[in-house]
Formats: C-alpha cells, sequence, structure tokens
C-alpha cells in the first residue's frame, strides 16, 4: 500500500510504502546557508514525525547547495543535527534553486518506527 500523506496536484508532501518515508525536498528561511539549514532541517523533523520516522531512522539525504562554497557552513548545521552512529547515505552538489535567495535544498528518506 502506498500512503500520501499532504497530497497536492504536483507533489506530495511525504509517500510512505513498505514502511519508508520519502520525504519531498524541503526549503528554509533565513539571509545566511546556516540559518537556511537550520529551519530546513526543522521542516524536515515535522515531516518525520508526520509519517512515524525519527532521525534515527535517516536512510539517505540529497543536499543541494546553490553555491558549494557554503558546504563547510551547511556541514556545521546539518552534523550537529544527525544523531551520532545514524549518519544516513548522502550526497551532496551544486544546483540552481527554485528561488534567486534560497541557498540549500535537502531530500530525505527514512525508515518508518
Amino acid at each position: 500500500m502506498i500512503e500520501r500523506i499532504e497530497p497536492r496536484a504536483r507533489m506530495s508532501k511525504i509517500v510512505k510504502h513498505n514502511g519508508t518515508a520519502y520525504l519531498c525536498g524541503q526549503v528554509g528561511e533565513g539571509k545566511t546557508v546556516a540559518a537556511q539549514t537550520a529551519d530546513c532541517l526543522s521542516r524536515i523533523d515535522a515531516l518525520l514525525e508526520k509519517a512515524g520516522a525519527s532521525r534515527e531512522g535517516l536512510l539517505q539525504a540529497i543536499i543541494w547547495l546553490a553555491d558549494m562554497s557554503d558546504f563547510d557552513e551547511m556541514n556545521a548545521v546539518w552534523d550537529a543535527w544527525v544523531p551520532d552512529g545514524h549518519a544516513p547515505a548522502r550526497a551532496c552538489g551544486e544546483a540552481r534553486l527554485a528561488r534567486p535567495d534560497l541557498k540549500v535544498e535537502i531530500i530525505v528518506t527514512a525508515a518508518c518506527d
């Protein structure tokens, strides 16, 4: 069974299948990449909770930065957020994001509790 949480015409916020939660890409508010990353991760926390998942169940993360020179600043926030021993498989690349003010977008897949 496939469960779609907060479905819309273009996408669902969460799609659950076989005990796995697939979250749509999240962006955050703020002027710096650190502020946007922190806000983005708080949004991911809320979606994980809604999906019946948690940070400890992270399976994969895909991170897009508007500028790879922000890699260290983003990682400082990311590293503090990921629980010790529960780091997901991860990729990080540079991409043009949906709006010019966006600096980071994160896509997460997690096992449901």
